[in-house]
């Protein structure tokens, strides 16, 4: 393997928590009182882990691959578009090596889904779920996410393109 063929990308996603709305983050439905507005499930995780994978790849954004204004993604399941993510990297020649991610979320407390998050995704990727990263932090209070108006989450990725 050619480490110039090394390549890092990072994701941001958020998304304001409302009413009304199923809180799914990771693929892991959570049990709270709003959940995140959003055209697809407005899983931010997987959002910033796509956005990460592409930006590495060189690739079209989410929401140029998944427009918000587009009625086929209404509602759509957030890891079904991960793995159609995943199956575009490998078309183009890549492979993931490591994902790391960060959740920013006052609450609710995210600590006993992070493991079956790691594996979601893990397995919407066709990797192995210790090359996936997940960890959530409140912040401290401040901002939007600390107001509990919403949740953010970023994301890396390495991936590295083979060579031929």
């Amino acid at each position: 393997m050619n480490l110039l063929n090394m390549r890092v990308g990072s994701g941001l996603d958020v998304h304001a928590l409302t009413p009304g709305r199923p809180l799914i983050i990771g693929g892991v439905k959570i049990a709270h009182e709003t959940g995140l507005a959003g055209h697809s499930d407005a899983d931010v995780l997987c959002h910033a882990i796509m956005d990460a994978l592409l930006g590495a790849a060189g690739l079209p954004d989410i929401g140029q691959l998944f427009p918000d204004n587009d009625p086929a993604f209404k509602d759509a399941d957030s890891l079904a578009l991960l793995k159609q993510t995943g199956a575009l990297l490998k078309e183009n020649g890549f492979l993931i090596i490591n994902l790391d991610s960060v959740i920013a979320a006052q609450a609710p407390k995210l600590a006993p889904y992070k493991e079956q998050m790691r594996i979601n995704i893990a397995q919407a990727l066709q990797i192995e779920a210790e090359r996936v990263g997940v960890k959530a932090t409140t912040t401290e209070r401040l901002g939007f996410t600390g107001r509990r108006e919403g949740i953010a989450a970023t994301a890396c990725a390495l991936i590295i393109k083979k060579d031929n």
